[in-house]
């Protein structure tokens, strides 16, 4: 069993990738949210747990995680890129 985890960084516009955004500028959404993230894993047809008290190690503030579970046909980028068009969806 494969459990990926997708911080809120890897989709910021904000982020830099030296920050940890791991998505194309085009594709990267301002300040995602652990909900909207959850959303977009689900919309993609995985099952989704949020970890709210967590915190990126390059960050300060907490954001949360999403644990992204039984992921083990798409590799990590190819789960990103499908999240992050999932959550430009969301935001229109």
């Amino acid at each position: 069993m494969v459990e990926n985890v997708i911080w809120p960084a890897a989709l910021d516009a904000s982020c830099t990738r030296s920050e940890g955004r791991r998505v194309a500028k085009d594709l990267a959404v301002s300040e995602p949210t652990v909900d909207e993230i959850a959303q977009a894993v689900q919309q993609v047809g995985y099952d989704a747990v949020i970890e709210r008290d967590m915190t990126y190690p390059r960050e300060y503030e907490p954001r949360g995680r999403v644990l992204v579970k039984d992921a083990d046909d798409a590799s990590k980028s190819d789960l990103l890129g499908a999240v992050a068009a999932y959550l430009g969806v969301i935001r229109e």
